[in-house]
């Protein structure tokens, strides 16, 4: 991936972080406040959809949810098969040390939570909740601390949450399915080869595409299978390149008038309707409760042990180095910020649960461990950051961990 691709990326990323933390205060202020009612009306305000027969009823929650959080996911789908085919994905030495991060950076979480609620069969259905990173999030953190920030320390965080993003997109296919219907699951197989024929044919309007990709959504949305998901297959059969004008890319120009639409719209709509916690009534011993506190320690603590360690073994190991540029301390800051994950995380808890259970509210757990996990990153990262320009070294098995002078040799 270009610099100027990163650097745009970042940039973007930064002030939709900025945004999606406005919204969600913005929930929490107008949930304790007495317009409460007045929010309440509005996310579940009912919203029917209906063509003959065929009938989409849901309130105001669930189709943000359900369905323009499926345009965030398609948008998802095509930065992972971008980065797969012409970026950070395509090649592997470059893929090791994020990838192996990222798969410790959600087992890790879920250990953390298992351990606090594993006699709790309902309060287990939430394992996966505290295993997801909030890109926005963190990259907005990370640009408070300015230009000094190595452009590597970037890629990696935003490469770890390309994997994030596949782990957490496998986990809601496998996991968060409820009973299935075979006709809709039918009528979505069906739209597949007819998607592949149009990318097969080179067809470069996107219209024949998203046409199909609306029933697609609506046949997974009556299936059982989680109707975001039909966000990320369409993407993947989007053309990247245009054999009739190299020059101009379909998937490249979609991705890219809809990173505003998402980052600036949806996204904030998605934390505004699912962040509004009224703490009314709210006690320690909610806060306490093995599922709120099996999220936050999750984020604060099983995210940094799940990336720090493995970057310790791998580079130990000698199987791939540290970014350039970058110290271990650095890294650390990082995995820190790893354990924001605010918008996926709601999204699961909502998968997890359906609601929000009488005895806890798992919400609490997610914006107290993001928070934590963020503000005590940027702390790391704030004062280690101007050993940015000192070299990272590895020499006879020794680590330069980017705390004083590096080791003389």
């Amino acid at each position: 991936m270009p610099m100027s691709r990163i650097k745009s990326f970042f940039e973007l990323e930064a002030a939709g972080g900025i945004v999606l933390a406005f919204a969600a205060v913005l929930a929490m202020m107008v949930a304790n406040s007495p317009l409460y009612e007045l929010y309440n009306a509005f996310i579940h305000a009912p919203v029917v959809v209906q063509i003959g027969q065929f009938e989409i009823a849901k309130d105001a929650h669930h189709w943000i949810n359900d369905g323009l959080m499926a345009v965030f996911f398609f948008l998802v789908g095509l930065e992972l098969k971008r980065e797969a085919l012409i970026g950070e994905l395509s090649d592997i030495k470059q893929i090791i040390l994020p990838a192996i991060c990222a798969i410790g950076g959600m087992i890790a979480p879920a250990l953390v939570y298992y351990g606090l609620n594993h006699g709790d069969a309902e309060a287990l259905k939430g394992w996966a909740i505290p295993a997801a990173t909030d890109i926005a999030f963190a990259i907005g953190v990370l640009s408070l601390l300015g230009n000094k920030v190595p452009n590597a320390l970037k890629v990696f965080l935003v490469s770890i949450a390309i994997f994030d993003d596949i782990g957490a997109i496998i986990i809601i296919a496998l996991f968060y399915t409820s009973e299935l219907s075979l006709l809709s699951l039918g009528v979505a197989a069906v739209c597949l080869p007819f998607l592949f024929l149009l990318n097969r044919l080179n067809v470069t309007r996107l219209t024949p595409y998203l046409l199909i990709g609306v029933i697609l959504w609506a046949a997974m949305l009556k299936s059982g299978v989680h109707a975001t998901l039909a966000g990320v297959l369409l993407a993947f059969f989007i053309p990247l390149k245009n054999n009739a004008d190299p020059d101009h890319s379909p998937l490249e120009e979609l991705e890219h008038d809809l990173h505003n639409t998402v980052a600036f719209g949806i996204l904030p709509l998605f934390a505004f309707a699912n962040a509004g916690i009224s703490l009314a009534g709210t006690s320690m011993s909610e806060l306490m409760h093995g599922v709120p506190m099996g999220i936050a320690l999750g984020l604060i603590i099983g995210k940094q042990i799940g990336v720090i360690i493995p970057v310790l073994v791998v580079v130990k190991l000698g199987l791939a180095k540290l970014p350039k540029g970058t110290t271990f301390i650095q890294i650390y800051g990082v995995s820190l910020l790893c354990g924001i994950g605010f918008t996926m995380s709601l999204f699961i808890s909502g998968l997890a649960f359906g609601g929000i259970p009488d005895e806890y509210d798992p919400r609490l757990g997610i914006i107290l461990g993001s928070l934590v996990s963020g503000i005590i990153g940027y702390l790391i990262l704030r004062t280690n950051i101007k050993d940015a320009n000192h070299p990272t070294l590895i020499k006879n098995d020794e680590m330069y961990l980017g705390v004083g002078e590096p080791p003389k040799h």
